[in-house]
């Protein structure tokens, strides 16, 4: 019974992806952020008003004595990676689903719009028992089985935590070649810790980070007195939200710690794409994507 259950919840997320997304965020090659190709080319004359001076090639330029930039191609082949979340922070929802399952979703949607021929998806998730990585392969019955994991993945105990840092840094290393990383996580590490490692890995790769977060992360509702349950150390705490005074600090508390995500993403050179549970997430990722696009023509 459990196993169908998740045949449907797959099926589910497969038919909304290609019925909603199919053909939004494949350009001519099977990227979600569109820019230049990262293959030489070769080098042609500099046209002024037209070509980019980061684009120059000095060594070519020197030898010639007249200005000349490096052309590129598209890769053919993709391979992505997908860094996602799946500690005890991740197993809260006050909406339509938690987060986790919109972390699924998520990559439920980069996995089907890239997978073509030839195309390579691999995965690293942040499990509470800790961090697990499954090698680039091709094909849905590999995206499946990523999908079924993940949804497998049992509650983390309290206190039981996983480095947002550590793991970017350590698939920095495993990466040999150019292609595209989507970090799936809610991002409440301090964000001094990730920034350097999510920079470092942006220098050579594609990074997209999709922050995942829930209303009540941002706002509280007057309940009363209110006990809080921090999930990766098992700390409680009962809040009085009875008080506007100790709402509206919670409020602004939690502004300036999105405030301080969105600030760290920027800062490291990677795209940011927030979404939440109480939001639609296909019409988030649409308005993402026309965003990406319009600044890659002007």
């Amino acid at each position: 019974m459990k196993d169908l259950v998740q045949e449907q919840r797959l099926r589910r997320l497969e038919l909304t992806v290609t019925r909603r997304l199919d053909g939004l965020l494949r350009g001519q090659y099977a990227g979600l952020l569109p820019g230049a190709g990262t293959e030489i080319a070769g080098s042609r004359e500099y046209r002024p008003g037209e070509d980019e001076v980061r684009r120059m090639d000095w060594a070519v330029t020197a030898r010639t004595d007249t200005p000349h930039v490096r052309e590129t191609i598209a890769e053919r082949e993709l391979t992505v990676w997908v860094l996602v979340d799946a500690t005890p922070s991740m197993d809260f929802g006050t909406a339509d689903v938690e987060k986790r399952e919109l972390a699924v979703a998520a990559v439920a949607a980069v996995g089907f719009l890239t997978a073509g021929a030839g195309n390579r998806l691999g995965a690293e998730m942040m499990l509470p028992s800790g961090i697990r990585r499954y090698p680039a392969r091709t094909g849905r019955a590999h995206l499946h089985g990523l999908l079924r994991t993940l949804l497998a993945v049992p509650r983390g105990a309290p206190g039981t935590t996983v480095s947002l840092s550590d793991s970017l840094n350590g698939l920095h290393r495993a990466l040999r070649r150019r292609g595209l990383v989507v970090v799936v996580s809610d991002f409440l590490d301090d964000p001094k810790a990730w920034e350097p490692a999510l920079r470092l890995l942006a220098l050579r790769q594609q990074v997209i980070a999709i922050e995942v977060t829930d209303p009540r992360e941002l706002s509280l509702p007057n309940v009363g007195v209110l006990t809080v349950i921090d999930p990766e150390t098992g700390r409680r705490r009962d809040v009085p939200t009875a008080s506007r005074k100790v709402r509206a600090r919670f409020a602004a508390a939690a502004a300036a710690q999105r405030d301080a995500v969105r600030t760290a993403i920027r800062r490291a050179g990677a795209a940011h794409l927030p979404l939440r549970t109480d939001r639609d997430w296909v019409a988030d990722i649409v308005r993402h994507v026309h965003m990406q696009r319009r600044l890659a023509r002007l």
